[in-house]
């Protein structure tokens, strides 16, 4: 089984995640941001840099992809692909990083790994305010993170929302975090359980009623 943890930037994606390892025993999968050999120069020049980078990343998660699908094991990922195109890679296309053509081709090689790849059993995203953001990444004091502007985190949220609503076609759960601690709170995280053990015994009754429809 494949489960993703998606979410905005300081909205508790991992460690959320390293919290089901421990409690479900799942295998982690963490996204390896700092190995991109694309990310300094990105940050010098977006302009020309930017289909590099974002290509790179693509051929690393859909690898990800690739070999959670031969896995035996229930694998939990921290943040997904999809993320990566429909939120991430089309920010910096509208920021004008990236061209129209670059774009398009960067969509056209993502549409023909999809044909090969498949969703996650589920996708669990974590929604939470600018604010709530803004907390948490100044809580944990990344130095990288700490001059990100309020209109990119809010235009982030903005695509995020977009994403759920209107482009994932795969099975999600939404869990708004502004007033839930799971860190901290045992209650707030025996909650996270409960909606994600319903989830997955949901999962399976979907999966018996299929089998059993197939002689």
């Amino acid at each position: 089984m494949h489960i993703v943890i998606a979410g905005n930037i300081g909205s508790g994606k991992t460690t959320l995640t390293n919290m089901l390892v421990r409690h479900y025993g799942w295998e982690p999968r963490l996204e390896s941001v700092q190995y991109n050999p694309y990310l300094d120069d990105y940050y010098k020049d977006m302009k020309r840099w930017s289909l590099n980078l974002e290509v790179y990343f693509l051929k690393e998660r859909f690898r990800d992809l690739l070999d959670i699908a031969q896995s035996e094991k229930t694998i939990i990922q921290d943040r997904s692909i999809f993320e990566g195109v429909y939120i991430f890679t089309a920010n910096n296309f509208d920021m004008g990083n990236m061209s129209q053509r670059d774009f398009e081709t960067y969509m056209g090689l993502f549409e023909s790994m999809m044909m090969i790849a498949r969703q996650p059993d589920l996708m669990v995203y974590l929604r939470a305010s600018v604010p709530h953001l803004v907390d948490h990444i100044q809580r944990r004091g990344r130095d990288y993170e700490q001059n990100m502007q309020l209109d990119y985190l809010k235009n982030l949220n903005a695509r995020y929302e977009d994403f759920i609503n209107n482009k994932y076609t795969g099975r999600v759960l939404t869990i708004d975090v502004d007033d839930k601690d799971f860190l901290y709170s045992r209650e707030d995280f025996a909650g996270v359980i409960k909606q994600i053990d319903a989830q997955l015994a949901d999962i399976q009754q979907v999966d018996r009623s299929l089998f059993s429809h197939h002689p």
